[in-house]
């Protein structure tokens, strides 16, 4: 019996050492990824300054903005690692090499995720601000500890005033609760924080996701090259050159010519940005008709296949919240990997709802960006200062975090939200799921609409030439017969 009792310990000891390791594996390789991606945006003379000091706190800073993004990144993927490894154990169930893929990894992934968002959310982003606007206090010596304890003392204060509004709060909604938090904060104060900020988090989603499925079809055709009919390269090329030359003859004018006053540095950088046009315009030129007549129409109908399956998934998900209690988004406490898909469809199923929730998750991102609330925060590479790193990581984070939360409720998997994700106050909320199914449904089919219409009559008026009638000129009163012929002429 005790033979047994000490293989069991054994058994558990060598499953908790592989389980760390391979967390720690997984998260020492998005650090990395991380710090290149922070490191090809950041701002390099903010860390090559004059004073060691600013140098060495912007350093501690990025660190700690390192490590959100990594933790941002490692959100995104919880729903598409989880769903993929139940799929392996269901392909693979009794083979040796898949013992590692358990639910008690993928419950301590989640765990740990929770954590360390909440922690860099709460602490360490407003840390890292407070540490590179801080100096010390007045009479202390100077120096990086002395940062530390300004901060420290900073965020204290601060986190006793969030902590006391989040308490009046719930005091407001329920006063036998408010007084219950005094004496056990983690289970009836610290619950309504983070229920808050996943609110928040999803609410975010709700409003950048729609917009940016709409955004995605203008961003993907930026990179790609169009058809010759909906795209006149020549043109756009010879254009651009000339205005190069005019650029080029001013700045040479200018510097030989001893314009004192007149400040260069605008039309250096505008020059810079039509050089760059040229050369993008002349790389899209030498594209081989394969990449200007097929991937252009694959890609626009790659990414309206996966926006109507979107909607449609969440019109689905609607029905079954009308009809089907289980279909409310709820916690598991004990993963049951590798017992039954989590699609009807099987493993092609499970393939769509892993694409699927990474493309919403690029669709937010680029509606995020393109939101004009937003837009300060776009990153630009070499020239992001350390504030608006901070800014990004911070919105990166709420995004990701709320990402398993957001394709739960909209029913895009039936993937069941683990450990403390699932202890979300509003989950039980039939109204709040509802309505938010809803609104997600209309919005993305209101912008897709506005952007499918829209984007026919703009190609359709710069292929007809009609772009470059004046504006006195009516073109609804253009006969139809004249618009076939111009079009017919141009193709020709």
């Amino acid at each position: 019996m005790e033979v047994d009792d000490v293989s069991v310990r054994e058994q558990l000891f060598h499953n908790r050492v592989r389980e760390t390791f391979i967390c720690v594996l997984l998260f020492t390789c998005l650090y990395i990824l991380s710090y290149l991606i922070l490191t090809h945006f950041k701002k390099n003379a903010d860390y090559v300054t004059d004073d060691v000091e600013d140098a060495t706190a912007n350093k501690i800073a990025l660190w700690l903005c390192t490590f959100t993004l990594s933790v941002s990144v490692c959100a995104v993927l919880l729903l598409p690692i989880s769903i993929l490894s139940n799929e392996v154990l269901l392909i693979f169930p009794h083979s040796y090499y898949m013992q590692w893929l358990n639910g008690s990894l993928i419950h301590g992934l989640w765990n740990l995720v929770f954590l360390f968002s909440n922690l860099s959310l709460v602490f360490l982003m407003p840390f890292a601000y407070f540490f590179t606007e801080s100096e010390g206090f007045v009479g202390c010596k100077k120096g990086v500890m002395a940062r530390v304890y300004e901060t420290a003392v900073v965020l204290l204060l601060l986190t006793l005033l969030v902590l006391g509004m989040v308490w009046v709060f719930v005091a407001l909604l329920n006063n036998h609760s408010a007084r219950e938090s005094l004496y056990d904060m983690w289970e009836y104060y610290l619950p309504y924080l983070y229920s808050a900020i996943s609110l928040c988090g999803v609410l975010l989603l709700l409003l950048c996701t729609p917009f940016g499925l709409s955004r995605m079809f203008s961003v993907t055709g930026s990179l790609l090259v169009k058809p010759r009919l909906l795209e006149n390269v020549e043109v756009e090329m010879n254009c651009a050159a000339f205005e190069e030359a005019s650029l080029s003859r001013t700045l040479n004018r200018g510097s030989t010519a001893c314009w004192v006053s007149v400040n260069v540095e605008p039309l250096r950088t505008q020059y810079l940005g039509v050089q760059a046009k040229r050369i993008a315009l002349e790389m899209r030129r030498r594209a081989s008709p394969w990449q200007r007549n097929l991937f252009y129409p694959l890609a626009m109908l790659l990414l309206l296949a996966l926006t109507v399956a979107c909607v449609l998934m969440v019109c689905f998900n609607v029905l079954e919240l009308l009809f089907d209690e289980t279909a409310m988004p709820s916690g598991m406490g004990d993963p049951r990997l590798g017992t039954a898909s989590f699609s009807m469809f099987g493993s092609l199923g499970a393939a769509v709802q892993v694409v699927l929730i990474l493309y919403l998750m690029v669709s937010s991102v680029v509606g995020f960006y393109s939101s004009p609330l937003f837009t300060s925060l776009l990153p630009r590479s070499q020239d992001t200062n350390l504030t608006q790193i901070i800014g990004n990581c911070v919105s990166l984070l709420v995004l990701s975090s709320a990402l398993p939360v957001f394709s739960r409720t909209l029913g895009i998997t039936r993937f069941d939200l683990l450990g403390d994700f699932g202890r979300y106050n509003w989950l039980g909320n039939f109204h709040i799921v509802f309505l938010y199914n809803i609104l997600f449904a209309g919005l993305t089919s209101a912008c897709l609409i506005n952007t499918l219409t829209w984007a026919v009559q703009g190609e359709l008026i710069r292929a007809f030439g009609l772009h470059k009638l004046p504006l006195t000129v009516s073109r609804t009163t253009i006969p139809l017969k004249l618009l076939l012929a111009n079009g017919l002429s141009k193709i020709q």
